[in-house]
């Protein structure tokens, strides 16, 4: 299933409590139950006025369409083409 990374502009995110947060992800976790498509939450970080999330889903469409049910910004959506890390350099680079 294709991995994207959703740039969601939120000012202020990196001031938001800990039950901010939890809300948040409590309706992210609702929502992502009740599409009805295969999608999962990988992680998502906050950093200044932005939360940048990694998911797991279908389509873009179906990213966009959690983010409007959750009532989340997803201002910038972008399919991952690959992925690397320290290992890449001995030929470890996946997908």
């Amino acid at each position: 299933m294709p991995t994207f990374i959703i740039e969601r502009n939120v000012p202020g995110a990196d001031k938001l409590s800990q039950d901010d947060l939890c809300a948040l992800s409590a309706k992210s976790n609702a929502v992502v139950a009740d599409l009805g498509v295969p999608y999962t939450w990988i992680t998502s970080y906050v950093a200044g006025d932005k939360i940048y999330c990694v998911h797991e889903a279908p389509s873009a469409d179906v990213i966009r369409e959690h983010a409007e049910r959750a009532g989340f910004p997803a201002n910038k959506i972008t399919e991952v083409a690959t992925v690397i890390g320290p290992a890449t350099a001995f030929g470890g680079a996946s997908k």
